[in-house]
C-alpha cells in the first residue's frame, strides 16, 4: 500500500492487481484506477476523466468512493445525512489518513459541522479482494450537542473502467428457487437490487460482476462484489448517459433514517470488490480462496456427511422414531444425526410452541439426554434445529412478552407461517435468547446448530425506543453477536445458517457459521441450477445439499438415487429421506455412494472448482487439489439417440498424464482439454457420473495425445 503525497493518491496492490484512488480539489476521495497492475508512478499519470457531456448541468467529472449528497453530484448518493438546523449534505475537508499494514484509513470531516467519515480499505497479502467499509462519526463533544440524522450510509461505492458495453450477472429467485443466475445489459439508469424483509433474502443475494458483455467462464475481465450483511441491503447500479458505470451499496433500505447521538459512531459491513482478468470461473475462485482464507472460522475442517429427520417425521418427532433413523442413518456412514423441528413446547404443528425451548414431555420424558447419548455411541454427532428469531403467538414465551416482538402502534401484527419476529435489538430479548441457547448447548453436549428463519420482518418497530429504525440494523448484529458467544464459549460447536432454504447466505454470515442450507428444495435437477448460482460466490464447502426421497416432495419428479446422491456431492451431502421406507436395495446403493463421497471429499471441499457445460443439458463441476481430480457431471434429459459428448475439463495440465481411479485407464491431459473426457452414463433421462483422476506423470516426447485414446 503507497501513498504519494504530491499527487495526493493512494495505490493498493494486490497478487495480480492494483487500486488507485485521490483527493480531489474539493478533498472528496474519488476513483482513479481498479484493474492490472500497476506501480505508484504509473497511476499518477492517469489523467482525472472528464466528461465529455461537462456544462453548465454537469460540473462534477470524478467518481467519488462515497458519493455524499453536496454540490453538483446528481447520481445515486452513497451518504445522506440532515444536520439539527435543517442543512443537508456535506463538505469535506481531508484530515489525515493512516497506514497500518494493509489498512488504509481516510478521514475526512465536514467544513461547518462536528461530523467525520472514515473510510477503510483492508487488502491481504495472499487475495486480490478489497474489503471497504466506512465509519460515520457525529464529534460533538457538547452536553447538550445536537444529533445527525443519517438517511443512507453505504459501505462503499465502485467504478467500473470505461468500456463500450456494460453487462451485469447477479442472483435472483424466491423460496424454493434460490440463487438463480440472470444476465442482462446494464441500461442507463439507476437499478436497484435489494432486500426490504430484515434478512438477505430469496429473492437476491448481494453479489453483481460487471463486465463488457464478452466475458466467459474462463476468458474476460470482471469486476465483482459482495456485502458481508444479512439483514435488509440495498446497491444500487449507475450507468450515465456518457459512459460511466457505478454502484453503491451498503445496509439498510430506502425510507429508513437513523440518528446519530453526540460522541456517536455507526460502522458499515465490509463490502467487498475483486478484479480478475480470466472470467467468471476465475472470479469465483479467487471468492472461494478469499472466503476460506478470510471469512470462515474453520476452514481446514472437513463438514461431515449428516442426517436430517424433517422430510421423514415433520412435526411427529419422539425419542423411539428418532433412535431408529439414527441407528439407520449410521449403518450408512452418516457422521451428524440432525434432529429437525418438533422436539420442543407444544410444536406438534407450526401453530404453537415456537419460543418454548425444553423439550416436551411427553416425546422426551427424560429428556433430550438418552437420544444423544445414542447418537454419540453410535459414532454419529448430534445436531438440533433452532429458530431463536422467531415466536408463536400461542406460547409461553408470548403470552408473558408480548412487547418482545417486533410491532408498531396500532397496526395489526403480521403472522407469517403462524409466528412473529422476536426484537433482538433489544438487549433483555437478546440475553434471553442467548442465555436458553447457551444452556441447551452446555446442558445436552450439542455439536451442532441448525439456525432457521422462517419469515422476513413486518411492522418492523420499535416503540418508545427514540431511533426505532435502529432494529434493522441492531437485530442483525445482536444475531453475530449471540452466535459468537455460542462459539466462543463452546468451541466444538458449528453452526448451519438457513433461513427457510437459502434465505440467509453471505459472507456476513458465513463469518460466523460453518455451512448454509441454500434451499428447501431438494429436487436434483432444479438443485444443478441452483449450486450453479450459489457457486459464484461461495465454495462447496459450505453448500449443504440433501439426498431425499423419489418422488421428490417439492416437485413430485421422480429421479433415482445414484442421480440425487451425485448432486448432492458437489457439496457437503445429506440424506434427508425417511429411511424407514428406504428398500435394503437402497440403503445398500445409499452406503456405497456416502463411502464414495468419502473418498472424493478433500478434493470436492478444498479444491479449486470449475464449472463446465457439454452438449445438451449436460453440466459439470471439476475439482483439483494437488495430483488429484473430481468431476460430477448431470445430464437431466437428452433425446433419443443422443449421447453426451465428451466433456472438456478445465483444470488439467497437457503436458500429464492422468489415470482414472476406478478403470485404470490413462489420458494424456491434452486430450482431456481439447478432446474431453468419455462419460459412462446410464441411458435415458436423471443421468450422472463420477471420475476421479490422478496426475501420474508428464506426457513422453513425441506421442501423439488423440492416438493415445
Amino acid at each position: 500500500m503507497l501513498y504519494h503525497p504530491d499527487h495526493r493518491l493512494w495505490l493498493l496492490r494486490g497478487p495480480a492487481t492494483a487500486y488507485a484512488i485521490r483527493l480531489a480539489e474539493d478533498d472528496s476521495v474519488q476513483h482513479v484506477h481498479w484493474g492490472a497492475a500497476m506501480t505508484l508512478a504509473q497511476a499518477a499519470e492517469l489523467a482525472e476523466r472528464t466528461s465529455p457531456a461537462a456544462s453548465s448541468f454537469e460540473s462534477v467529472a470524478g467518481a467519488d468512493e462515497l458519493a455524499a449528497e453536496g454540490g453538483a453530484r446528481f447520481g445515486p448518493p452513497s451518504l445522506l445525512v440532515r444536520f439539527a438546523d435543517g442543512t443537508r449534505g456535506v463538505q469535506w475537508r481531508y484530515a489525515g489518513h493512516d497506514i497500518d499494514g494493509g489498512h488504509l484509513r481516510i478521514h475526512l470531516q465536514d467544513r461547518h459541522y462536528p461530523l467525520r467519515v472514515t473510510l477503510n480499505y483492508r487488502v491481504h497479502d495472499d487475495s486480490d479482494v478489497i474489503e471497504r467499509w466506512t465509519i460515520i462519526e457525529n464529534l460533538d463533544d457538547q452536553a447538550a450537542g445536537s444529533a445527525v440524522t443519517v438517511l443512507r450510509c453505504d459501505s462503499a461505492a465502485w467504478t467500473a473502467p470505461h468500456r463500450t458495453r456494460y453487462r451485469v450477472s447477479h442472483l435472483v429467485g424466491g423460496w424454493n428457487s434460490e440463487f438463480q443466475l440472470r444476465q442482462a445489459d446494464i441500461p442507463v439508469a439507476e437499478t436497484v437490487l435489494t432486500s426490504r424483509r430484515g434478512m438477505t433474502s430469496h429473492h437476491a443475494n448481494p453479489w453483481l460482476a460487471v463486465d463488457d458483455g464478452t466475458a466467459g467462464e474462463d476468458h474476460g475481465e470482471v469486476w465483482s462484489t459482495a456485502l458481508a450483511w444479512s439483514g435488509s441491503w440495498r446497491v444500487t447500479l449507475h450507468r450515465d448517459p456518457v459512459g460511466r458505470t457505478t454502484w453503491t451499496g451498503g445496509f439498510g433500505h430506502e425510507g429508513l433514517s437513523w440518528s446519530l447521538a453526540p460522541g456517536e459512531a455507526l460502522e458499515t459491513p465490509v463490502f467487498a470488490g475483486l478484479y480478475t482478468a480470466d472470467g467468471f470461473g476465475t472470479a469465483s475462485r479467487a471468492w472461494h480462496g478469499y472466503v476460506r482464507r478470510h471469512v470462515l472460522a474453520h476452514p481446514d475442517e472437513t463438514r461431515p456427511v449428516l442426517y436430517n429427520s424433517w422430510e421423514a417425521t415433520g412435526f411427529d418427532v419422539d425419542e423411539a422414531g428418532q433412535m431408529a433413523l439414527a441407528a439407520r442413518a449410521a449403518s450408512l456412514g452418516v457422521e451428524l444425526f440432525v434432529m429437525d423441528d418438533g422436539w420442543f413446547g407444544a410444536r406438534t404443528s407450526d401453530r404453537a410452541g415456537l419460543g418454548d425451548w425444553a423439550p416436551n414431555p411427553a416425546r422426551f420424558p427424560s429428556g433430550l439426554g438418552p437420544l444423544v447419548a445414542e447418537v454419540h455411541r453410535l459414532g454419529m454427532r448430534f445436531g438440533l434445529w433452532v429458530e431463536p428469531e422467531m415466536v408463536n403467538p400461542d406460547s409461553d414465551l408470548y403470552r408473558a412478552h408480548p412487547d418482545w416482538v417486533l410491532h408498531m402502534a396500532n397496526r395489526d401484527r403480521t403472522e407469517m407461517r403462524h409466528q412473529l419476529v422476536l426484537n433482538l435489538a433489544r438487549p433483555d430479548t437478546a440475553e434471553w435468547t442467548h442465555s436458553w441457547l447457551d444452556r441447551l448447548v452446555a446442558d445436552h453436549g450439542i455439536d451442532f446448530l441448525k439456525w432457521d428463519a422462517n419469515r422476513p420482518f413486518t411492522e418492523a418497530g420499535w416503540p418508545g425506543h427514540p431511533d426505532p429504525d435502529r432494529v434493522w440494523i441492531d437485530h442483525t448484529r445482536a444475531v453475530y453477536r449471540i452466535m459468537d458467544r455460542l462459539r466462543a464459549d463452546h468451541p466444538g460447536l458449528r453452526i448451519e445458517a438457513c433461513a427457510g432454504g437459502g434465505g440467509r447466505a453471505d459472507l456476513g454470515i458465513l463469518s460466523r457459521t460453518d455451512q448454509v442450507w441454500i434451499s428447501d428444495n431438494t429436487d436434483p435437477v432444479d438443485r444443478i441450477g441452483i449450486q450453479h448460482g450459489f457457486s459464484q460466490l461461495y465454495p462447496a464447502q459450505v453448500m449443504s445439499a440433501w439426498v431425499t426421497d423419489s418422488p421428490n416432495v417439492a416437485t413430485a419428479r421422480r429421479t433415482p438415487l445414484r442421480f440425487r446422491f451425485h448432486v448432492a456431492m458437489a457439496g457437503v451431502p445429506g440424506i434427508g429421506g425417511d429411511l424407514t421406507t428406504w428398500s435394503e436395495e437402497e440403503l445398500k446403493e445409499s452406503a456405497e455412494l456416502v463411502a464414495a463421497y468419502k473418498r472424493i471429499r478433500p478434493v470436492v471441499q478444498h479444491g479449486d472448482q470449475h464449472r463446465l457445460r457439454g452438449d445438451g443439458t449436460l453440466t459439470a463441476f471439476e475439482y483439483a487439489l494437488g495430483d488429484d481430480h473430481v468431476v460430477l457431471a448431470w445430464c437431466p434429459t437428452r433425446p433419443y439417440g443422443h449421447g453426451p459428448a465428451p466433456l472438456r475439463l478445465a483444470a488439467v495440465r497437457p503436458e500429464a498424464v492422468y489415470q482414472d481411479l476406478e478403470t485404470g485407464r490413462t489420458y494424456p491431459g491434452a486430450v482431456l482439454l481439447h478432446f474431453g473426457l468419455p462419460l459412462d452414463m446410464p441411458r435415458g433421462d436423471h443421468a450422472s457420473a463420477l471420475v476421479r483422476l490422478r496426475r501420474l506423470n508428464s506426457t513422453p516426447g513425441g506421442i501423439d495425445p488423440v492416438a493415445a485414446l
